[in-house]
């Protein structure tokens, strides 16, 4: 063999070699950086009909349903970081219930099970509020089976983790949707979305699932009308899935003190009928969907997860005997402590802290603010549903407040909450393609 042929069989190997390299590279990458996304939902309406719970008090009796309770989740996967969102048409889902599933749930640490309500005021009595006798009313064996239902729908998503490609965008929800009750113009119109698309085999280009974060009360129908209800979230879900197929989600945002529905027809008259559901939330939904309809899709975005352990202390003695008196076994320590857990998830552009109440909208808009990206969702009553959090100036300061300042743990809540939300915000990473503009 002659040095030539040599040389013509090492340019030779050395050019398979390149051409290997940029062929298998991409794969690569792909492999190391493939979102996945499962979505999946379970119905949660009792049968029979049980009492309905819209606060403290003994539940009223229910006669029929209009639209049924749903528990829907998502969960997320890129990296060997995997994650679920879960919402569940209830006034409140306490830390209790939340972690028998999260028991039953396999393939995602506790910890990254974020499990919300939707603050529906026309569901069974979830909290265990006792009377004044002492007295539960919650039906301890529906309960149970929700805990089942719950984790089956979120195994059910990790079963159904499918390659795919992300979009995230916040926006002004424009229309009759919410005000708030005590100040009309104080609540935020803000409006996140989430929505995965699949990216290969038969769902190739398909939703998997859309989730709507937004802080209103979905309270049309309210608990004294003998009416079972998701309220307005059961025609929003169906607006979505009709119009981009997946599975609709919605979690609540910032709606204390107090973010409603805009059903206002008249001076002094409100429209509270399915109808008037189904017109907020078709409306809501449609909204969403032009929200995400011209976001940028992600095909590798970064999730990450930081979680801590928050602590509370009970101040208010009607909170107080609920907490002594709840079938739930809440963990008071010291006498007048309570811990939960609260999360800060980056996905992508996008970050979504935990609220384990009805957080006001001032405070609201100070954490968003604070928060290291453009698009900040909140998920409200999540992971636990403390009552009202207002500011410690806002508390027992206004005839206004009486209400939400005595179903709150205390005057301390709000700022333990900042405090804490502030902890988790420092110590996450920025949202991708964040560049702090100052002043924060």
């Amino acid at each position: 063999m002659t040095f030539k042929s040599k040389n013509q069989n090492i340019w030779h190997w050395l050019g398979f070699a390149l051409v290997f390299f940029i062929v298998s590279l991409p794969l690569a990458v792909q492999a190391q950086g493939t979102l996945k996304v499962g979505a999946a939902k379970r119905i949660l309406t009792p049968d029979p009909l049980l009492p309905v719970s819209g606060g403290m008090g003994t539940p009223g009796h229910s006669t029929e349903k209009q639209g049924d309770l749903w528990v829907r989740a998502m969960v997320l996967e890129n990296n060997g970081t995997r994650v679920a969102f879960v919402g569940i048409d209830n006034l409140g889902w306490p830390a209790a219930l939340g972690d028998q599933s999260r028991a039953l749930i396999q393939g995602i640490p506790a910890e990254n099970i974020l499990i919300g309500s939707t603050h529906t005021h026309s569901g069974p009595d979830a909290y265990g509020f006792p009377n004044e006798k002492g007295e539960i009313n919650a039906d301890m064996d529906y309960l149970n089976w929700c805990v089942q239902q719950i984790a089956d729908a979120v195994n059910e998503a990790v079963a159904n983790l499918e390659s795919a490609e992300l979009k995230t965008a916040v926006g002004e929800a424009k229309g009759k949707i919410a005000y708030n009750y005590y100040a009309p113009d104080l609540y935020d119109p803000r409006c996140g979305v989430i929505q995965a698309m699949g990216t290969s085999g038969k769902n190739k280009g398909k939703v998997i699932a859309t989730l709507v974060n937004y802080a209103v009360h979905p309270e049309v129908i309210g608990a004294g009308r003998g009416i079972t209800s998701p309220d307005l979230c059961g025609p929003l879900y169906d607006r979505i899935e009709s119009a981009v197929g997946g599975v609709a989600i919605f979690m609540n945002g910032a709606q204390g003190g107090m973010v409603t529905a805009d059903n206002r027809v008249s001076e002094g008259k409100e429209a509270s009928d399915y109808e008037e559901c189904r017109r907020i939330g078709y409306l809501l939904a449609d909204q969403a969907l032009e929200i995400i309809s011209t976001a940028k899709a992600q095909t590798n975005p970064i999730i990450h997860n930081t979680v801590t352990s928050a602590e509370f202390v009970v101040d208010s003695p009607i909170m107080q005997y609920i907490l002594q008196n709840s079938p739930h076994r809440y963990k008071v320590v010291d006498g007048n402590k309570v811990t939960t857990q609260m999360n800060l998830v980056n996905v992508g552009t996008a970050q979504i802290l935990t609220i384990p109440g009805e957080a006001l909208p001032n405070i609201g808009f100070y954490l968003k603010r604070k928060m290291k990206t453009d698009q900040a969702f909140l998920f409200g009553l999540t992971n636990d549903a403390f009552g009202y959090i207002l500011t410690k100036e806002d508390f027992n300061s206004f005839k206004r407040y009486d209400y939400v300042s005595r179903t709150s743990l205390g005057e301390k809540t709000g700022p333990a909450l900042v405090e804490h939300s502030l902890d988790l915000i420092d110590k996450s990473p920025a949202a991708e393609g964040f560049a702090p503009k100052g002043g924060n």
